[in-house]
């Protein structure tokens, strides 16, 4: 091993030659192997809360023991130890740093009995980190779809793991909540969770690492084929438990299936929205994660998504790959699919013209509209304020075999008037009107609307209102 290390100084030679391990950097004893090991895997700040237990044979009297942590990225100062049997027999003595062997401590246990008992020890460590990733697979008709989640876990710590239990915290968490609690927190203790708050992140690691002492550890079973993902809700975030155990060597990644939806239904949507996709149509596969998604289980974490078309000849069409944040339960899924060749967005401007001129008269505070009966205008006037009028058109062409759905989202800065009379136009935001309307298969349609502008001392306000009224080319 090369990250721990623990011995007995004085064990017998009986039970010196039973061990099954030798410790690398210890000149007199040897070392047991691990029982059973245990990753928390919490991405964000690239720490993983490391938990195993092993069976050491103690002497009556003191019994020094040692732990290393060369050559890898464990956080000396979380380090832990607890007695899982016999904690009567057993007590901590003290802890040292001895100045010859950096990168090493000794802890000095007193035993009350000669005989084997199970530790456990506890640290933070860096460098695992773990990924996740989809591949959707539309049908033919582009209804329903498999979709698949997959997780990679990747260990450059300087430590291998053997047959090491995995659990990946999926999900934003605050410092100020125990890291180390996700280890062994159940659904009914996210509410206290939620409650406990730490100032500190040295501090909060290290009571972290204590309080998870007291806690009853689960041992880990052998790992079953196929692997499943336990999930275990606890508020904003989950932890995803694989099932049995996996060992990651270090420099070693290792992919396992999370999840798989085999008909889970989708509808497309066509898309303008300039802010988003830019100025251009692109289509989207919607679907959201829920129950009548055949989703909804747990939320799904940061990832890329890979999606494919069964193109009706025993393969597949790539169609696009994106990745996605963290999607709570209940959030949509918004696959962009990028420009659809069959389905063509023009943007036409028809006519424009300008009205409600308003003059100051000889450079004082006088203000006359153009137009009206007696007003006198000089060249000493100067234009205050108008109108912009423009007539447009935003015409789609669907030579695609389906009949589509298209949504149009456009922003208009300042004191704008959007007057026309499309369906169900709303305004998405203070300065964004929104439309949606359907366009038949192997159809054209224009959808006319004007916009006002209100410039100089016209404009009141700025924002968009909507005025429905019909509109001619």
């Amino acid at each position: 091993m090369k990250a721990l290390t623990l011995l007995t100084i004085f064990l017998l030679v009986a039970f010196s030659t039973a061990s099954k391990s030798l410790a690398r950097n210890i000149d007199l004893s040897t070392v047991p192997d691990r029982q059973t090991v245990q990753l928390t895997i919490y991405n964000s700040e690239d720490l993983t809360f490391v938990r195993e237990t092993r069976t050491v044979t103690f002497k009556e009297g003191n019994n020094p023991l040692q732990f290393s942590w060369a050559n890898t990225l464990i956080d000396p100062t979380s380090v832990e130890i607890t007695f899982k049997t016999r904690p009567d027999g057993l007590a901590l003595v003290d802890t040292t740093f001895p100045h010859d062997k950096p990168k090493m401590l000794y802890w000095n246990v007193q035993s009350d009995f000669d005989g084997e008992a199970t530790i456990q020890i506890s640290y933070f460590t860096s460098g695992i980190s773990w990924s996740s990733d989809y591949v959707c697979i539309s049908d033919t008709d582009e209804r329903e779809m498999s979709f698949e989640g997959f997780v990679r876990v990747l260990n450059s710590s300087g430590e291998d793991y053997e047959a090491a239990q995995i659990r990946l915290v999926v999900g934003t968490i605050n410092l100020v909540e125990k890291i180390a609690q996700l280890a062994q927190i159940t659904i009914s203790q996210a509410e206290e969770l939620r409650e406990q708050e730490s100032a500190k992140f040295g501090i909060l690691r290290k009571q972290a690492a204590l309080s998870v002492m007291v806690r009853r550890g689960r041992a880990v079973a052998a790992a079953p084929a196929p692997k499943k993902v336990i999930k275990e809700g606890l508020s904003e975030y989950f932890i995803y438990t694989i099932e049995g155990t996996e060992t990651i060597p270090n420099g070693w990644s290792k992919r396992m299936r999370s999840f798989e939806g085999q008909t889970v239904p989708f509808r497309i949507q066509y898309r303008y929205r300039p802010a988003e996709y830019g100025d251009r149509l692109v289509r989207l596969y919607l679907l959201t994660n829920n129950e009548d998604s055949k989703l909804g289980t747990t939320p799904l974490p940061d990832g890329v998504v890979r999606v494919f078309r069964d193109n009706g000849r025993d393969g597949l069409s790539f169609l696009a790959t994106q990745s996605i944040k963290y999607i709570p339960i209940g959030d949509k899924i918004e696959l962009n699919l990028g420009p659809d060749p069959n389905v063509i967005f023009e943007l036409i401007k028809l006519k424009a013209h300008r009205d409600n001129i308003w003059m100051q008269v000889r450079g004082g505070n006088v203000f006359r509209r153009v137009g009206q009966p007696g007003v006198q205008i000089d060249v000493r006037s100067t234009v205050a304020g108008w109108d912009d009028h423009s007539t447009q058109s935003q015409r789609i062409r669907n030579y695609s075999a389906k009949d589509i759905e298209v949504q149009v989202r456009r922003a208009w800065p300042g004191h704008v008037r959007f007057r026309s009379s499309l369906p169900a136009v709303k305004r998405h935001d203070f300065q964004t009107v929104q439309f949606t309307t359907k366009v038949d298969a192997g159809e054209k349609q224009d959808n006319l609307f004007e916009v006002v502008t209100l410039q100089g001392r016209n404009q009141k306000q700025n924002n968009v209102t909507i005025e429905a009224t019909r509109i001619t080319g």
